[in-house]
């Protein structure tokens, strides 16, 4: 592909191009070359219009052309804007369900999702937060209502219809003590930023404000985020 060839097939330099306002750079690879009729007789040596110099040429010219008035307008524009720095950090959360209710803890604080299996009573123990003991890997931990700590509707109907078992088991730590808890369906981690977490409603009952770092909007569902600080301090005092 030489920058001549005798074809006279390629375009004069002292035209311009429409899309660069710069001398047009012959377009031979359309015409002669491989995406044309492949008369160049440059192609047995060079094998593909990318291979040769005259190709190499356009392709510095095109990154090489001024920039239009337009352009650097609207470059200095975007430049010229104040960066807006997100001092914001990511929150991470496990989001869950008991019974109707959609609910997060921070992510640090989950061990292992089990499967159901029978929670063992503890005697002297029914009816509060503390439901029993329960098998983990060979070992016994506590299990806990969480349902029961924030006074979810209807936890104690629905913990009696399912004779104690449920479709999954949460394993928790905090501070060095581990719980377990019942849960009906556990979606997975969840990032956010902290300005995604809203004030919770004035409606909310009493016994989950004081558990609630606020709600999030996930899903089309509202979630509400649980203080592990308080929820975890109630926990341990249910074990006094």
């Amino acid at each position: 592909m030489n920058d001549t060839p005798a074809s006279g097939k390629l375009a004069p330099s002292s035209m311009k191009t429409e899309a660069t306002g710069l001398p047009a750079t012959t377009d031979c690879w359309d015409k002669i070359g491989v995406s044309g009729d492949r008369s160049c007789p440059d192609l047995e040596t060079y094998i593909h219009c990318r291979n040769c110099p005259v190709y190499a040429k356009a392709a510095l010219q095109l990154l090489n052309r001024p920039l239009s008035p337009k352009h650097r307008a609207e470059w200095t524009e975007h430049y010229a804007l104040p960066q807006k720095r997100s001092t914001l950090g990511k929150i991470s959360v496990v989001i869950f369900r008991i019974g109707f209710e959609w609910l997060a803890l921070p992510t640090l604080s989950f061990l292992e999702i089990a499967e159901h299996r029978k929670i063992h009573s503890i005697p002297h123990r029914t009816g509060n937060v503390v439901m029993g003991l329960v098998n983990i890997r060979g070992e016994l931990m506590v299990c806990v209502s969480l349902g029961h700590l924030l006074d979810l509707e209807n936890t104690e109907v629905r913990e009696r219809r399912l004779s104690t078992v449920y479709e999954r088991l949460v394993v928790v730590t905090w501070n060095g003590h581990r719980f377990v808890f019942p849960a009906d369906e556990v979606f997975g981690i969840q990032r956010l930023q902290a300005d995604d977490v809203k004030e919770p409603p004035a409606t909310i009952g009493r016994s989950s404000i004081a558990y609630s770092q606020g709600i999030i909007a996930w899903q089309n569902k509202t979630v509400g985020l649980l203080d592990a600080e308080s929820v975890f301090a109630s926990l341990d005092r249910s074990l006094a």
